[in-house]
């Protein structure tokens, strides 16, 4: 499906606002508004309103929202070129300011292109097993991703030696064509190199997430529609210090397209202690 009805999208009578329903599937297991999707969300109304294709957006995430609440995204076309549109689009709760999302959307036909990026050399995602889920992840947006450890620790063998700082998932979104907003949903995983760096029961909660769009991959043909492309999180973190962790993420796809980038810097927390042990994600 698309992202109007991946993330429930509505309409208003102004065309440059939309109203988003925050229901658990989007939500992480801290039970509030999954960073990614909040930022994909806003990545959807921007594409919409503007016409356009992202290029790049950035979302400073200023307060929590969760479940049965109803968010504002008010999209503010700022400066609108013959191939560049620079907008931002603005997410509050009752009139609360929660999420702001700065991006710039376009497309411009030019005849050089090159990928310097290397891809890590990582089992195929059916030659990798299913990523741990915990019981807090029940319902949330975690069991709605397809991810694949292709190379990391699981939950039971953290604590554990620090890493190099490389960790990579496969993940895949069956409900969502290959976007924009599938791509910053995937981008949101920094947290969970956090906690393989460290080689510690630990992640964080995102201030910031900045999403760069290289290549995106075509819908899929009416008839393809429930074949969901994998994407590979390749996560490297830079550095955890005074309880701010810092990273980047490389989005590949299957064929070795570099189709984005992703950066955060996030609040390091470890693990809450009470959290039942780890189950495998449902199918």
């Amino acid at each position: 499906m698309d992202g109007l009805r991946f993330f429930g999208l509505r309409p208003t009578e102004d065309p440059s606002r939309w109203q988003l329903p925050v229901v658990p599937r989007l939500c992480s297991g801290m039970g509030a508004l999954f960073g990614g999707a909040g930022l994909g969300a806003s990545v959807e109304a921007l594409e919409r309103v503007t016409g356009r294709p992202l290029v790049w957006a950035t979302a400073q995430y200023l307060s929590f929202a969760r479940p049965p609440s109803v968010l504002d995204i008010e999209v503010v076309p700022v400066v609108e070129g013959h191939q560049v549109t620079q907008a931002r689009a603005v997410t509050r709760r009752d009139g609360e300011e929660i999420l702001t999302v700065n991006a710039a959307l376009g497309r411009r036909s030019l005849d050089l292109e090159g990928t310097w990026a290397i891809r890590p050399d990582v089992p195929p995602p059916d030659d990798c097993p299913r990523r741990e889920l915990f019981d807090r992840h029940r319902g949330s947006i975690m069991e709605t991703l397809d991810s694949r450890l292709a190379s990391g620790r699981r939950p039971d063998e953290l604590p554990g030696q620090r890493g190099d700082g490389r960790a990579a998932l496969w993940v895949r979104i069956p409900d969502l064509e290959m976007s924009a907003a599938a791509l910053a949903i995937v981008g949101d995983y920094v947290p969970f190199g956090i906690g393989q760096a460290l080689g510690e029961r630990a992640g964080g909660g995102s201030l910031d997430n900045t999403l760069r769009v290289a290549h995106r991959h075509r819908p899929a043909p009416p008839a393809e529609e429930a074949v969901a492309e994998w994407i590979l999180a390749d996560v490297r973190v830079h550095a955890v210090a005074d309880g701010f962790g810092h990273g980047l993420v490389h989005l590949w796809a299957e064929d070795g397209t570099l189709l984005a980038t992703a950066s955060q810097s996030t609040m390091v927390r470890r693990w809450r202690e009470d959290v039942p042990g780890p189950r495998e994600e449902a199918t």
